[in-house]
């Protein structure tokens, strides 16, 4: 499917603010409310509108302290590598999980904690005790200079 500029627009203001109402949506690019509806629905099906979500304040709820782990592994096998994705998503303090490439780490980890003794807990008590993990750096995250940046759609 290929996507015009209506619906790159609709995608940027979704982006920015997903509660929009469609009203608001279509008076924006300038459609009418049933088109603009067919057309967010159509993006949905199609799956360019992954899901709609709500970013929470990590601060404001206690969760002062990130950290980016990178994991090394002991070999890189299809088994070894379901065994540590199984066990890492059952982590609830980890929140986001990349395989990687061109370092001497295989996962980038970003994991969200109260401060450094539950971070030393969960590294201690569950992303070491993962079988095949043999590497661990952590880096403490001072501050985001960019967070949560929408899709640059103008590159589409």
């Amino acid at each position: 499917m290929n996507i015009d500029i209506y619906d790159k627009q609709i995608l940027e203001l979704l982006q920015d603010n997903s509660k929009i109402s469609n009203q608001e949506l279509a008076e924006k690019i300038n459609l009418s409310a049933s088109a603009c509806l067919r057309r967010v629905k159509v993006l949905e099906d199609n799956g360019f509108i992954d899901k709609y979500r709500c970013i929470l304040n990590n601060k404001k709820l206690g969760l002062g302290l990130m950290v980016l782990v990178s994991i090394s592994m002991d070999s890189h096998t299809p088994e070894r590598f379901e065994i540590f994705q199984k066990a890492i998503v059952a982590v609830p303090e980890v929140i986001e999980c990349l395989i990687i490439t061109g370092q001497s780490a295989d996962y980038q980890l970003k994991v969200l904690v109260r401060d450094l003794e539950h971070y030393h807990k969960v590294l201690l008590e569950k992303i070491t005790r993962i079988k095949g993990v043999t590497g661990v750096h952590s880096s403490f995250v001072l501050d985001k200079v960019i967070e949560n940046r929408a899709v640059p759609i103008y590159l589409v």
